[in-house]
């Protein structure tokens, strides 16, 4: 069932591609359970002109189970593990329904990215307390230095 599904996902992207993503693909052409994406930093952010690439796991109990989705670029987010890439987002965890896809949810991440996270239940606690504290100049610098340093294509 979920190979059907993930065939299904990737066809009707390359149809129709989000402009959430510069690349959504299988790792390789063998195994449907492990793909990549290089996600483009929202316009109008600290992150635009960032592309951050990850990497996706699909259990094989998908779509009942949701992705593992972590980022391999390192990108600066209080709800972004700066080390591990891994993401705090409810709907990666509690909120997961199988109506989800795997492009929707990335769009989700990006969304992430435009909201500025959620500082109260950070996994970048650094990033967080610049924004608990209302250093709000801080944070977005910090932010577009690690984007510029780190996801810019060069």
């Amino acid at each position: 069932m979920a190979s059907k599904r993930l065939i299904k996902e990737l066809e009707a992207y390359k149809r129709e591609p989000s402009s959430a993503l510069k690349v959504l693909e299988p790792k390789s052409e063998d195994d449907l359970f492990h793909w990549v994406a290089v996600l483009r930093g929202p316009e109008g952010t600290a992150y635009e002109g960032g592309r951050f690439h990850l990497t996706i796991t699909l259990p094989p109990t998908y779509p009942n189970t949701p992705p593992e989705i972590r980022f391999q670029t390192p990108i600066c987010h209080p709800n972004v593990n700066f080390k591990t890439g891994e993401i705090c987002l409810d709907l990666l965890k509690t909120s997961w329904t199988p109506a989800y896809g795997i492009v929707s949810t990335l769009e989700a991440v990006q969304q992430l990215l435009s909201a500025g996270g959620e500082p109260d239940s950070p996994l970048n606690i650094d990033l967080a307390r610049l924004l608990r504290e209302g250093d709000l100049v801080g944070a977005e610098g910090l932010v577009r230095f690690y984007t510029q340093m780190l996801a810019v294509p060069r």
